[in-house]
């Protein structure tokens, strides 16, 4: 009987279950960190909707201002400018405004005769220099205050059990992260619409309803690093006349 001569096998079978142990690993490895991307681009979506849906806020803050009175330094109304704000009469030209990005989001802007809101500067609603409202506000300084903005969000790092040098590294982390959002909104005026008003919101009784109510479309964007991700909502706000 002829025996095989197997000196060496151990060694072959041992690279050979290596290779295949070294490719799996590879795999596992690249799997984790496509599976990591996914949830920090999802992350960054979800962020940049709230943003979006803060420029809806701001938008809409604008023209109820504008309808009840601007706020006076002092808090109090300036109820000798309540207005309905009208479109300005000038033709908006989305390539010389910073709400570029996100007017070439809706595709459903009658873009040729497209107009949008004449007004004070939402900067300073109660001044007399008057423009196209078209805003791009620093998300940061929106939470923070850091600007026009009055601090919405207390901070929540100062309360943590760690060092004064952890605390900054962690704010400053935090900060990097919020300055690439911006939210971004602009307004038209689309005309007279249905307005159904309760109690004494409208002259009429309670349950009347007519075209005695003017519309107002906003259009907001939440902007991630210059355009990288961009989220565009709208709403329509009916006040009456």
């Amino acid at each position: 009987m002829i025996k095989k001569n197997e000196k060496g096998f151990a060694l072959v079978l041992s690279l050979v279950l290596l290779m295949a142990m070294t490719l799996m690993g590879g795999a596992l490895i690249v799997i984790s960190a496509s599976d990591h991307k996914s949830n920090n681009v999802g992350d960054e979506y979800q962020q940049t909707f709230y943003v979006a849906e803060t420029a809806l806020y701001e938008g809409e803050k604008y023209v109820l201002n504008q309808y009840l009175g601007p706020h006076k330094t002092n808090g109090d109304r300036d109820l000798t400018k309540r207005n309905l704000p009208e479109n300005h009469t000038v033709k908006f030209d989305p390539d010389t405004s910073n709400v570029k990005d996100c007017f070439y989001s809706f595709a459903d802007i009658d873009r040729p005769e497209f107009k949008v809101l004449y007004g004070p500067s939402p900067a300073d609603p109660v001044s007399t220099t008057k423009e196209q409202i078209n805003e791009s506000k620093s998300f940061y300084n929106f939470i923070t205050g850091n600007g026009s903005s009055t601090k919405i969000v207390e901070d929540p790092i100062s309360s943590l059990s760690t060092s004064n040098d952890r605390k900054t590294k962690i704010k400053n982390k935090e900060k990097t992260r919020l300055l690439k959002f911006n939210y971004e909104y602009f307004i038209t005026r689309v005309g007279s619409a249905p307005f159904k008003g309760y109690g004494t919101s409208i002259k009429k009784d309670a349950t009347d309803a007519g075209n005695d109510g003017m519309a107002y479309r906003i259009y907001g964007c939440g902007n991630y690093n210059n355009g990288e991700i961009i989220v565009p909502l709208e709403s329509t706000l009916i006040l009456p006349k």
